[in-house]
């Protein structure tokens, strides 16, 4: 480009004594030959991506077309780039006004350009809007989950595994399997909830039903609900297959539809960032009404680390990932129940497990990645190679914490029935 090169451009936002390396598509570069992390900008696309949307948003795009790379990259898990650039941050500044005009004239020389975005891209909060799609209405709801979960079947296998859990796991040691760990999580929750053969079990946001198919091995009647085709699909045949049917069913259906009540327990795992934090008191309004007095909620989710950062999530995240996703923090939520009129018997906080779980998903991603990019192309891939790295290290720098809330709904006479001391297996 004619003016400044792309290197200069880069220049505006680093002190040059930043641990990085930029090498772009002109011939320029910025940085020392043995620094941390090199940044390839393959083309001019990624430029006008820049452009158009500075920051995450356009960084994304360009990211997952190939525009922009990294010689230490892994696109199955660009974990270890993104950890080496969280030491790049304290090297950028706010470009002089002047080098900004500059740099937006050398770009606009070449013409005036706005790439299409990836084609995995989803609508904006306003496009959606404008199709009718209010955010956490039923509608909204169902048109949002399934654009996150009906993906494919086979490409959530890949990096799942077996167990077919997209939760946080929990692990005795960073040496415990991804399939023990899954399984301890689950095992955790139904002791936690105290639950006998025989009882009762209300899952929301079932997924493709690991937790059905547990509970219901211990003889416990479980109804699962999501609203993704490809996830009960996966579910009913998955019961069916283990000969579970007169104990555990999963349905396509909001969970405010449910009509059956006086369930011994209610889980909900990981499905929460789904309900927009102004929906939380008609949230658990309702599973306190599904409840049988002393009976059990188990509510395990994503939580911001404090209560003064935004709510919603950036673009990226909106666009790509969870549509209309919203995180609260820890006492924010904690004050929704308590105002729903539930007990709180025990919190705790497993965001060191769910940094784990990330990587082992990583990992699988890593191992299955030829036949992941062939099932759903290179974009795809990249995209929740990405996505779950960045998660892992964002639980690893306590941006985000994963919490398990256990709740009881008292009855006429209090609330004294559960045991004095917890009645779990606390590892």
């Amino acid at each position: 480009m004619a003016g400044m090169s792309v290197a200069d451009m880069a220049g505006l936002f680093l002190r040059p004594d930043a641990p990085i390396r930029i090498e772009a598509f002109d011939g320029s570069s910025l940085g020392p030959h043995d620094a941390p992390v090199c940044i390839q900008v393959k083309n001019s696309r990624a430029v006008y991506y820049m452009a158009e949307h500075p920051g995450e948003l356009g960084l994304a795009r360009a990211y997952l077309q190939g525009d922009i790379d990294s010689p230490q990259l892994i696109p199955a898990d660009p974990y270890e780039v993104f950890k080496g650039l969280t030491a790049v941050k304290p090297y950028v500044r706010r470009p002089d006004p002047r080098g900004l005009a500059r740099a937006l004239a050398t770009i606009a020389s070449h013409g005036i350009r706005l790439p299409h975005a990836p084609a995995i891209e989803g609508p904006s909060r306003l496009k959606r809007l404008s199709e009718g799609l209010v955010p956490h209405s039923k509608a909204g709801d169902a048109a949002t989950v399934s654009y996150h979960y009906d993906q494919s079947n086979e490409f959530y296998a890949m990096f799942l595994g077996p167990s077919m859990t997209y939760t946080c796991a929990l692990f005795d040691s960073p040496a415990t399997s991804l399939e023990d760990a899954q399984k301890a999580k689950l095992n955790l929750v139904l002791d936690k909830l105290g639950l006998k053969a025989g009882d009762r079990l209300l899952d929301i946001g079932c997924g493709w039903g690991s937790m059905e198919i547990l509970a219901a091995r211990r003889g416990i009647h479980v109804l699962g609900v999501t609203l993704s085709q490809e996830q009960v699909s996966w579910g009913q045949e998955w019961i069916r297959r283990e000969g579970l049917e007169d104990v555990a069913e999963v349905r396509l259906m909001d969970y405010r539809d449910v009509p059956e009540t006086g369930f011994d327990a209610v889980c909900s795992l990981g499905m929460m960032e789904h309900v927009g934090i102004k929906h939380y008191p008609q949230y658990f309004a309702e599973i306190f009404d599904k409840l049988k007095p002393g009976g059990m909620l188990l509510n395990h989710q994503i939580t911001r680390t404090n209560s003064y950062v935004g709510k919603s999530a950036g673009p990226f995240i909106d666009r790509y990932i969870f549509p209309d996703g919203q995180l609260a923090s820890p006492g924010e939520i904690e004050t929704k129940i308590h105002d729903a009129g539930f007990e709180v018997v025990h919190e705790e906080n497993l965001r060191q497990h769910y940094a784990l779980t990330l990587h082992h998903w990583n990992a699988n991603l890593r191992s299955h990645w030829d036949e992941a990019v062939a099932l759903v192309g290179e974009p795809k891939a990249r995209l929740w190679g990405l996505y779950m790295a960045g998660c892992a290290l964002n639980f690893e720098l306590n941006t985000i914490q994963i919490h398990q809330y256990l709740c009881v709904r008292p009855g006429s006479d209090g609330t004294d029935a559960y045991p004095l001391r917890p009645w779990w297996d606390a590892r």
